[in-house]
Parts: structure tokens; sequence; C-alpha cells
């Protein structure tokens, strides 16, 4: 299976700190954000990685390169102009081929990837989802019988992580669109499943959140201590 990680984000939320640096590059723990998930596909056996950038795109590919430094080959696919979630995989289709591949938010930080399923008969994707952190307790789907349904009262939120099959996006012109619509449209269809993960995960979407995963991981709680 190959992977896509997303970076073409422009990381407003995050400003200052990416008006000079891509906010994949932002350190945690000592090393970029986005070497964390290279370093976890690579654990994972996955061996092809596929990249979408656009805002300071050079500085992203100077730093990570051809991949070989990770045990890895990257392919870049780079934006001129905002293509959105659904139009950045779209155009990175070609580099991904024809089967399902994992999806995963550049801006997240999960401490594991978990055990990814492959896809079931016609299902079109496969959902990671995690406790709703306080920052949006609403949470996104519901999540029964490994299938992920937005009826339930109780919700879950969306990690980031998912593994898609290229047919979700089929019909969509060129061009930039969100992917969340198509989704939502599928597990209306009944094609989406999910799965519950219960490890260590971080949307790291702002410096005060930033700020807070490297304390964490500087000075991680003692077990069997307060």
């Amino acid at each position: 299976m190959k992977a896509m990680i997303l970076a073409a984000g422009l990381g407003k939320r995050m400003r200052p700190l990416t008006d000079h640096c891509p906010k994949p590059l932002l350190p945690v723990a000592g090393k970029p954000l986005i070497v964390h998930h290279l370093t976890r596909l690579h654990e994972a056996g996955i061996h092809e990685v596929v990249i979408n950038v656009s805002y300071r795109a050079e500085q992203i590919i100077d730093a990570l390169g051809n991949g070989d430094a990770f045990g890895l080959r990257i392919h870049w696919s780079r934006e001129t102009e905002p293509l959105e979630t659904g139009g950045g995989i779209q155009q990175a289709l070609p580099l991904l081929g024809e089967a399902p591949f994992l999806l995963i938010n550049g801006d997240v930080w999960c401490e594991a990837l978990p055990n990814l399923q492959s896809l079931r008969g016609d299902d079109l994707a496969h959902l990671v989802l995690v406790d709703n952190p306080s920052h949006h307790p609403g949470g996104d789907f519901g999540l029964a019988g490994g299938r992920v349904n937005q009826t339930s009262k109780e919700r879950l939120t969306f990690a980031g992580i998912s593994v898609i099959h290229p047919a979700l996006l089929a019909g969509q012109p060129q061009g930039a669109f969100a992917l969340a619509p198509l989704l939502r449209a599928a597990i209306d269809n009944q094609r989406v499943s999910g799965e519950h993960y219960t490890g260590q995960w971080v949307d790291v979407g702002t410096p005060e959140r930033l700020a807070a995963l490297e304390s964490q991981l500087q000075f991680p709680r003692q077990r069997g201590k307060d």
C-alpha cells in the first residue's frame, strides 16, 4: 500500500510560526512534524509516499529529498494553486495508482499508526476516529459495528487518518474541491468502515496545541504517579 501525506496547506492557524516555516517542518520533540509521519510509515512497512506541497514547497522538498534518509521513496505532487483536500488527492492519483492508499493529514500527530485494515467489499473508505478533543467536543461521525454513520448521538472525531479507494473521487472535475462531502455521501451509502483509535493523538492546529504537545513529549506523565 502507498501513502499520501497532505502538506499543501498555508498553515494560517499556526501563524506567526508559519510565516517563514511551512507547517509540516515545525519541530516536535526534536524533529519536523512530517518526519514523525515518515518514521511511522516506514515502521508500518510502507515504502512509497506521495506528498502534496504548495506553500513554501521548496523548503519541504529540500528538507526531505527523495526519502532515502527515511527508508522511503517520496513522490512530490506540486500544486501551483490551492486545490483543497479533494483536488489535491485527485491531482496525485497518477502517482498513487488504482489501489486503495493510506491518507494522513500533515497537521496531526499520532503516537503510532493504527493497524489499518484493507477495504472490504465495495467500501470506498476506512476512517480512524478518536475521542473528541476539547476544541471539538461535538465530534464528526458515529461508529457502530465497525461502520461509520452520521446518525448516532454519540460521536467521535475523524483523526485525519484513513484508507481511501481512488473510486471515491470518480467523476470529479479537475480543480479545487473538498473531500468531506464525498466522504459523507459514501457514509450515507453504507460504504465507509471505521475504527476507534485510543492511542495518543493530537490535532496540531494552533501554536498553543503545538506547545502543549511539545511539553507533553518532553515531560511525559510517569505511570502510577499524578
